[in-house]
Parts: structure tokens; C-alpha cells; sequence
């Protein structure tokens, strides 16, 4: 039997994402994806190459902050790139940083996603912290795997009200037709895990956590998922991912934050 918590289910679903040869990089405030790629470095994938912070080098001994952006994560790095020169040169690259994990306030039926208003732009019910760089990454040939820790439909929305970084924009085929490679890969939130339908780009539902029904994830989803014949239940961590994020990783607990707290109860298996 091994006690996991929400946010450590999502950290190893994250984590699997990532390959050994592949090069990331992470964003502010994204505390979860540095865990993913951390937990991934110490398992599976030990030669990935993590940009952090988009300033340091593979670091030797990242520690996480609340920011998930700040010097202790890549102080002690192999090497560093000038973020605002060289860091951008590698982005803009076909060759370097082909996965990206993205964070959305709103994320749509088709992958788009928004972090820049609520209610129209000229005059929002909310004013978000903008985009940063996931119009770039959107635009670009990356492969986009977004994570939601709220997952209710006011976050997973038919349609976002405002397009901060494009998906497969109104679907079938259209980001293609645009002459935009790359795109959406997985959703994963704290209730399930989807990727998109290949001939619609429609959001699918691949896997609900344990304990969740698919009945559960439809009522708090504010669109229409493709549904397939048999939806799995997401994988588990085991019981070394969850030590090594809990004792390594981080131990202050700061994957936690933006949670609900009753999503981050621990779960038996």
C-alpha cells in the first residue's frame, strides 16, 4: 500500500511524459512541472537536459522555491544561458526544447489556452498575468502538455475568452492549414488525464484518477469530451516517486499550492 496525494499523482503522470534525450524547460510559478522533471531525471530519463529557471544548465542541486523561477533552482548549474539572448535562440529552435508543460486559467475543447483576461479584453471581469511565453511556445513546432489543478468549467471551457497561446484553434485541421507544426499532447488535471481525438483535435479522455468516476469528470468539465470505448485509470506513483518528491524533490511542500484543499487528501493503493 502506498499513500499518495493528488499533486504526486499528477507529478509521475507529468514525469512519464519526458524522455531521456529530451531537453525542457520550466516557467514561473510552475512548481509541479519542476517536480515532473526532477522525478524524471532521478528515474527514468537521467540524461535529460532541463534548462531551469530558463537560465541554468542541468543544476546540480536545484532547489525548488515558490516560484518555481528563482536563483537556489539554478545556482549550481553546468552552465548558463543569458535568458533574454540566448535562452530565446534555443525556444525559437526546431531542434531543442520539443516538450513544454503549460499552466491556463481557461483551457479549451481544443487545447487553446488563455492566462491574459476573463470577460472581454477591453474590459475583463479579471485580469490575468499574461501570457509570457506561451505565445511563443504555442506558436512554435512543441509539443504542449498543459496541467490544471482546478479542474471545474470555468477552467476547461468550450471556447476561452481570449487566446493567449494557440492550440489547435477551432480544430480539424486548422492549426495546420495556418502553417503551425507542433500542438497540444496531453491534459493532465486533478481529476483526469486527456489527449486529443486525431481527426477532430478534439480533447479525449485517455484516463480518470483513482477513485474518480467519468461521470465525475463530465459534470465538472464545461464542454463535450470525445469519450472512447474503455477509458483507462490513470497510473499510480509508486512508492519511490512519492519518496523522492516528498524527501528530495520537495519537501517543503510547495507542489501543493493551488490545489483545492479537499483535492489533496492521500489516496491508498
Amino acid at each position: 500500500m502506498t499513500d499518495y496525494s493528488i499533486d504526486e499523482l499528477m507529478i509521475a503522470t507529468l514525469a512519464a511524459c519526458f524522455d531521456n534525450d529530451d531537453q525542457v524547460c520550466n516557467g514561473l510559478s510552475s512548481v509541479l512541472p519542476v517536480c515532473a522533471i526532477q522525478l524524471a531525471r532521478l528515474t527514468h530519463a537521467p540524461d535529460l537536459v532541463w534548462i531551469a529557471g530558463s537560465s541554468g544548465v542541468d543544476p546540480l542541486d536545484p532547489q525548488l522555491t515558490a516560484s518555481s523561477f528563482e536563483a537556489p533552482l539554478w545556482r549550481d548549474a553546468v552552465m548558463y544561458l543569458e535568458h533574454y539572448a540566448e535562452f530565446w535562440d534555443y525556444v525559437a529552435s526546431d531542434r531543442f526544447l520539443r516538450k513544454f508543460c503549460v499552466g491556463a486559467a481557461q483551457l479549451d475543447a481544443y487545447g487553446n489556452a488563455n492566462n491574459s483576461v476573463i470577460g472581454t479584453f477591453d474590459h475583463p471581469r479579471v485580469r490575468l498575468p499574461g501570457t509570457a511565453g506561451l505565445g511563443d511556445m504555442g506558436a512554435l513546432d512543441k509539443q504542449l502538455i498543459y496541467w490544471v489543478t482546478d479542474h471545474s468549467p470555468r477552467t476547461l471551457v468550450e471556447r476561452v475568452d481570449f487566446r493567449s497561446g494557440a492550440g489547435y484553434l477551432g480544430g480539424h485541421g486548422e492549426r495546420a492549414r495556418l502553417g503551425l507544426r507542433g500542438g497540444p499532447a496531453l491534459v493532465v488535471t486533478n481529476l483526469a488525464v486527456f489527449d486529443f481525438a486525431p481527426d477532430s483535435q478534439r480533447m479525449r479522455l485517455k484516463s480518470v484518477h483513482p477513485g474518480i468516476s467519468v461521470d465525475d469528470v463530465l459534470s465538472a468539465t464545461g464542454f463535450a469530451p470525445v469519450l472512447p470505448p474503455r477509458v483507462a485509470s490513470t497510473t499510480p506513483p509508486t512508492a519511490e516517486q512519492v519518496g523522492l518528491i516528498r524527501e528530495r524533490i520537495d519537501p517543503h511542500g510547495y507542489r501543493k499550492r493551488g490545489f483545492r484543499p479537499s483535492t489533496g487528501q492521500s489516496m491508498p493503493v
